[in-house]
Formats: C-alpha cells, sequence, structure tokens
C-alpha cells in the first residue's frame, strides 16, 4: 500500500479528514424530522437516524430529503480529494472520515446511524461503476426480501471485490468501511436471526 500522498500533503490530508468528520456528524435525520415535525428518529421505529427510519415515521419527502444530506456527505469530500489530485486511497479516506461522522456525529451525542447513504455517496464519487454494481445488488435485494438491513449489508460485503477489479489503491479503507458496516448492523444481524427485522409490506 503506497502511503506517500498522505505523507506529501499531511496538513492538507489532515484538514480534509476533519472536515469531512464534521459535516458526517450533520444528521440530516434529526434535522429534517425537527423540521417537519416529527418524532427523533432514534427513539421511533428502528431508532435509526436515516432515511429507511424516517420513511417509516414521515413517508416520503422527509426520507427523500434525509437521503440527499446523508449522500451528500458522502459525496462532497471524495469530490474535494479529486479536486485536490490527492490520490483514490486519500479520497475514499476522507469519505470514510464522512462515513465514521454519520456513524459517531459529534454534535448528536455520538447518536448515529448505520451510514449505508453517506457509503453509496462516496462510492459514486469515488467510481462510478462501484457504486453502480453496489446498489444494483442492493436493489436486487431489497425488490426479493423488503428488508433494506439485509440489502445494505450484503451489497457491501460484495463491495470489495468490486473495488479490487476497478480500484484497487481504494481497497484497504473501503473494506474497513464494510468491517464498520457490517459491525454496526449487529443488532440488524440479530433481528433477522430471529426474525424480528423491520421490512417494507407490498402494496396490494
Amino acid at each position: 500500500m503506497d502511503l506517500s500522498p498522505l505523507q506529501d500533503n499531511a496538513l492538507t490530508t489532515a484538514l480534509l479528514f476533519a472536515a469531512a468528520y464534521l459535516g458526517g456528524s450533520i444528521s440530516s435525520a434529526i434535522l429534517v424530522c425537527r423540521l417537519f415535525g416529527l418524532p427523533d428518529p432514534r427513539t421511533e421505529g428502528s431508532q435509526n437516524p436515516g432515511a429507511t427510519n424516517v420513511m417509516r415515521l414521515g413517508g416520503k419527502p422527509a426520507a427523500a430529503l434525509t437521503l440527499l444530506g446523508d449522500v451528500l456527505k458522502g459525496v462532497i469530500p471524495v469530490l474535494v480529494a479529486h479536486y485536490l489530485s490527492l490520490g483514490p486511497l486519500i479520497a475514499a479516506l476522507a469519505g470514510f472520515f464522512a462515513f465514521l461522522g454519520h456513524l459517531l456525529p459529534v454534535f448528536f451525542q455520538f447518536r448515529g446511524g448505520k451510514g449505508v447513504a453517506t457509503a453509496f455517496g462516496l462510492l459514486f464519487a469515488l467510481q462510478w461503476a462501484i457504486g453502480l454494481a453496489t446498489g444494483v445488488i442492493w436493489v436486487t435485494v431489497f425488490v426479493a426480501t423488503r428488508i433494506s438491513s439485509l440489502a445494505s449489508m450484503l451489497s457491501f460485503i460484495a463491495m470489495p471485490v468490486f473495488v479490487w477489479l476497478w480500484l484497487p489503491a481504494a481497497l484497504p479503507a473501503l473494506l474497513l468501511m464494510t468491517i464498520v458496516l457490517l459491525g454496526r448492523h449487529h443488532s440488524n444481524i440479530r433481528k433477522l436471526l430471529t426474525g424480528e427485522e423491520l421490512g417494507f409490506k407490498k402494496k396490494k
């Protein structure tokens, strides 16, 4: 793994990582729920401050706004890294810090979401083909099962394979992101095993 870009641009990289984390710490779900007069997503539904839970609590408009905010948190730091020509590893790490900010937001008592939308924003900004391939798996699993958490876990288990094929320099950061994302879904794994996981019912 070539770490020379990190060493050559230490100050710029550190500032970018810090800004990415702080930007990721802005919880779109909590802010949108406050804007729409909805319950705190950390205490209602699945108790996860993400677009899926906001959908359950407030419907499509609130969920769409939440999703947009969460995706942009992953997109922006990666695009900044690209603009500064810092290379794919630093770009992936910048997105990873935004992802960590979403999971552990300093502005909201470190009680964040699962990071799936932010992770997708990072992937599409980093290499659109990786984002698309991962997204296809997510959609396929979700359509078949109607369980968002299962779709997220399976798609991000597959994602490092696409990174290895198309952007191997970013693999260390994105493999770490997959591990953290799966760990963040530990409660969903337990609920899936016991048949308690929340899904979306198909409309008749």
